[in-house]
């Protein structure tokens, strides 16, 4: 029982001031006073411990058909079909809104023409003038605190403190969060669904219901991570791809298929259907539910990053790792701090050729710089108007890169627009725009604006933003398109680093003569050897896909051509995109560049590039080439998008192109031709580059409302070779102990009914010794499988064959080859290595480099604790929940870092791994450690005694001794590490019911 001794006069007085029936949540009408600092731990446990309320809510809402955004029609069969379900459900409302707390705001929506759409809770019916001053992504929290207010999850304490935003931000106070829905893609899913399988027979082994693990909100798999670029330059490559993606993937995608039947709530979209983010943006956000007659807005956490994209619908989402979104969907309140909201206003218009890509480069330069960790943006200003959705949707899905939780854009007549451009119901727009307005949570620029308070404010005029790219190694590096030709040759000459390659000057113009296919080719410093349209950053937009079809067809008029030994593809985030390719009459010229369709999925941008032609490598090894990829991406890490370019750089889907037509990054656009053309006349940048109204004019005629119907109305019937699956119709999952894909994990291993308690660490040895800016791709395994690894081998010694290794994304589901890819990055620097790169480390006691799964297994085998040494921005990047499991099953205790990113460190407390900061100034080189010595770290061993954010002890067995900040920044992460993590607190307190 969390923090016990702490607990017990709040426990007393809070359940005598409210009871629970195992079916019906009796809910007190007068407000529960504020806990005092003395029982405020105590009253987070009351909260979290008893889930009578949840379980009634479970008996209700399992027993509904999913109510899933679908065509006016299929809502009036499923309505046909779930009346009883319907009646009951609105009974408990009727019950719920006599008993709320703020029952007295409840209110009814009017229809246009008669009726009401719903009811819902007002926050203008609160009569509070601080309201009318709260950005409008606090408003969202706000309205959520007060619908799910039972003075139990949520108290009139927390609706308090979101009212109070302007004086209680500054104070990082606790907030708890229910969204509306949770998203997940297939690499973060597939371990998400494996463990709510290992959850059940945890619950099983417990004695207790197996069917108490299954998610009470809906939740949203789209399959877009599996499939790879293995075929390119093919009009059959889409087809080839997918049956090579089956091929790999038959497994997992059996399992992601069974688990769609086995839990309630969980929809799962088929491979081929479309990236997640834009089969979000373009489907699933609902932007205001309408569940049964109560209306709120929609509101999402997935277990991508990138969920950020949706906030440019203006529906609040966000990146959590999977071990939150697993709790989320448990029904857990989501613990956070009340965020600060930096206020981002934009005004003018972008000049002509400039794109929504550069755009995003330069707010993600601006924002990173301003330093917005842990905070909300809100963009607001005249210059919205400018922006299309898509646009917006390219900047909200950066909101990793420049660090902020969210970029939130609020409702306005251009979100109504997309909203009907997509598909989507008058009446669902009416009620959307009704709502909103109603509730003071809707944009009308038409309209004077009243003054909003923000934590702090930056500005943009658009007309000042340049064309420009980002790279080579790190996506908020912006370069400006003028100077990338210098910024280059500066990156030859500098030393290794983020900007920096160290190629002696005399190496510097060095050829590579191979033959490819017959023909003679060579590379040189910066050749581009892939160049890839992919990702949902741009591929949701409309202007730069059609863009980079008018870039690919000038250049083709004109004589130009991609070379061939360039590995080029096309991956568009949904199927809508290939028909307005093909309405616009682009997409032939796009593949007269090699720009074919590969897949509808994550290609490049997240590692699946496929494999390099090998004369194509070979050249680049043979000769220590440092070659060059440019994609449409977001992300541009070390190591990520091929082993074999390093040199990496974000740019637009038309500078994409235009960079392939090169065949170099080594180019000044400006002043050097591309090439010559059919007529022996150079053709430079400017003769093939549209202008703003070219573009406008091809996405006005070729982007239509029936293309998203048309796609969506099939999507969930997914294709022959999904359909032939075969699942079993079971509750708990058969696992199948030879499987190299799928594997019940240790974590619930011999589980106690009680928890454990914290631990401290005593005497461990240091792993790994990092710098700064060591990301989740570094740590998290990642891309394909070398054949040399710890992974390697024990897929090997499975029999599995090289050929078939796959990659670690798509083996996520097993923990043993997850492991053994821990920290496995080609890339990645430890400072115990004295400056050789790799996935190696030292054994401190003996002095061995070994790989360091390895190494961690000898520390393991020894009962020897180990700890992690770190620089600044510790797990920034992809919000990979395997950068914290890995870890763990490593035997890693605690990791000491300079600062660590959002999310990362969220996942470390929800692994039990304990994340301290050194203090302001200092990290290990200013304290002199070197990563040989012992740690040990003086944490108290009651819960009660450790207080959020509170000072610890560290000293070593030199002699050494400092202080760092224990990293569990709220009440609930300390229950959490009582527990030994978020999903070992969930089943016990389910087990108590």
């Amino acid at each position: 029982m969390y923090c016990r001794a702490r607990f017990a006069s709040r426990l007393a007085s809070t359940t005598a001031e409210a009871s629970f029936s195992p079916s019906v949540c009796s809910r007190v009408s007068s407000p529960i006073a504020s806990p005092s600092s003395a029982s405020s731990v105590s009253f987070w446990n009351q909260r979290y411990r008893s889930l009578s309320f949840l379980s009634s809510l479970r008996s209700l809402r399992c027993s509904a058909p999913r109510l899933h955004w679908r065509s006016p029609e299929s809502l009036r069969i499923l309505a046909r079909t779930s009346v009883p379900v319907v009646e009951r459900f609105h009974r408990r409302i009727a019950t719920t809104a006599s008993e709320h707390p703020f029952k007295g705001v409840m209110t009814s929506l009017p229809k246009p023409g008669g009726g009401e759409f719903g009811k819902f809770y007002s926050l203008p019916a609160l009569n509070d003038p601080r309201i009318d001053r709260l950005p409008y992504s606090i408003r969202i929290l706000l309205e959520s605190a007060i619908r799910n207010c039972d003075n139990f999850q949520v108290t009139k304490d927390d609706v308090e403190k979101i009212i109070d935003w302007e004086n209680t931000s500054p104070k990082q106070v606790e907030i708890p969060f229910k969204p509306a829905r949770v998203l997940l893609q297939d690499f973060t899913g597939v371990p998400a669904v494996v463990d709510l399988a290992s959850m059940r027979d945890a619950m099983k082994n417990l004695g207790n219901d197996p069917k108490k693990i299954n998610p009470l909100v809906p939740v949203d798999l789209v399959i877009d991570h599996s499939v790879q670029v293995d075929v390119a330059r093919s009009e059959n490559a889409v087809q080839e791809n997918m049956e090579l993606e089956f091929k790999r993937n038959k497994e997992r995608f059996a399992f992601l298929k069974w688990g769609s039947s086995a839990f309630h709530n969980m929809l799962v979209v088929p491979p081929g259907s479309g990236i997640v983010h834009q089969v979000n943006l373009e489907y699933l956000g609902r932007v205001v539910f309408n569940s049964d007659g109560m209306l709120y807005p929609d509101s999402v956490v997935g277990t991508d990053s990138h969920t950020t994209m949706i906030d440019g619908l203006g529906v609040a989402g966000w990146g959590v790792g999977g071990i939150e979104a697993e709790a989320a969907m448990l029904g857990q309140p989501m613990s956070m701090v009340l965020p600060g909201v930096v206020g981002f206003k934009l005004s003018g218009k972008l000049r002509d050729g400039v794109t929504a890509t550069d755009l995003v480069l330069t707010v993600t330069q601006m924002l990173r710089k301003h330093g917005v960790v842990g905070k909300f943006v809100e963009f607001y200003g005249e210059g919205m108007g400018e922006l299309s959705l898509a646009d917006r949707a390219t900047i909200a899905n950066m909101s990793p890169e420049y660090g902020a939780t969210m970029g939130f854009f609020p409702v306005d007549h251009v979100t109504l627009q997309y909203l009907k451009l997509t598909g989507r119901s008058d009446e669902t727009v009416s009620m959307i725009e009704a709502y909103l307005r109603a509730n003071k949570m809707f944009v009308d620029y038409n309209e004077p604006q009243q003054e909003r308070a923000y934590s702090s404010y930056l500005q943009l005029d658009l007309a000042e933003v340049e064309p420009c790219i980002s790279g080579p190694k790190r996506p908020h590096d912006r370069v400006p398109l003028k100077e990338m030709k210098a910024d280059w040759h500066a990156c030859l000459d500098n030393n290794v680093g983020f900007k920096g390659f160290a190629v002696p000057k005399e190496e510097q113009n060095k050829v590579s003569k191979f033959t490819f296919h017959g023909l003679p080719a060579e590379l040189r410093h910066g050749s581009v050897v892939i160049a890839a349209i992919t990702s949902c950053t741009n591929t949701s937009n409309p202007s730069v896909m059609l863009g980079a079809g008018l870039v690919a067809k000038k250049a083709y008029e004109l004589g130009l051509e991609v070379k061939p030994w360039i590995k080029t593809s096309l991956a568009p985030g949904s199927g809508v995109v290939t028909k307005y390719l093909l309405q616009s009459g682009l997409q032939k010229y796009l593949n007269q560049q090699g720009f074919n369709i590969v897949g509808y999925g994550c290609t490049t941008c997240i590692g699946n590039s496929g494999e390099l032609d090998e004369s194509v490598a070979s050249a680049i090894s043979e000769n220590d080439i440092i070659a060059a990829a440019v994609l449409s991406g977001n992300r541009n890490f070390e190591g990520r998008v091929h082993p074999l370019t390093r040199a990496n750089y974000l740019a637009s889907p038309p500078l994409v192109v235009a960079y392939a037509l090169a065949g170099t990054v080594d180019i000044d656009f400006e002043k050097e031709p591309i090439g010559t053309g059919k007529s022996g006349k150079s053709i430079y940048f400017k003769d093939i580059w549209p202008s703003n109204d070219e573009i406008a004019q091809v996405v006005q005629s070729s982007v239509l409302p029936d293309m998203f119907k048309s796609t969506y109305e099939a999507i969930t019937k997914g294709n022959p070779m999904w359909n032939q699956l075969s699942v079993p119709a079971s509750m708990l999952y058969s696992w199948d102990p030879n499987s190299t894909y799928i594997h019940e994990p240790p974590y619930f291993k011999n589980m106690t009914v009680e928890p454990p308690g914290p631990h401290g660490v005593k005497d461990a040895y240091c792993l790994l010794n990092f710098g700064d800016s060591i990301t989740t791709d570094h740590i998290s395994p990642a891309g394909s499988i070398q054949k040399d690894s710890p992974a390697a081998k024990f897929l090997l010694e499975r029999g599995v064959d090289k050929k078939d290794f796959n990659s670690y994304g798509s083996r996520r589901g097993n923990d043993e080859v997850m492991a053994r890819g821990t920290f496995a990055n080609i890339r990645i620097v430890n400072k115990l290595l004295k400056g050789e790169v790799g996935p190696k480390t030292i054994l401190v006691p003996t002095g061995e480099k070994l790989y360091v799964y390895d190494a961690a297994m000898r520390y393991k085998a020894a009962g020897q604790d180990t700890i992690v040494l770190a620089g600044a921005e510790y797990g920034s990047g992809s919000s990979r929940d395997w950068a914290a499991k890995g870890p763990m099953l490593l035997g890693v205790k605690a990791v000491i870092a300079k600062s660590f990113e959002r999310i990362h460190r969220s996942n470390l407390v929800g692994m039990g791994i304990i994340p301290l900061c050194f203090k302001p100034g200092e990290d290990a080189d200013s304290l002199g450690l070197t990563g040989h010595e012992r740690y040990s770290i003086d944490l108290p061993n009651k819960i009660s005694e450790i207080r959020p954010g509170q000072d610890v002890t560290v000293t070593t067995d030199t002699g050494k001794s400092f202080t760092c900040t224990v990293r569990f920044d709220t009440e609930v992460e300390l229950a959490y590490f009582d527990h030994g993590g978020i999903l070992p607190f969930v089943i016990r307190n389910l087990n108590r019911e």
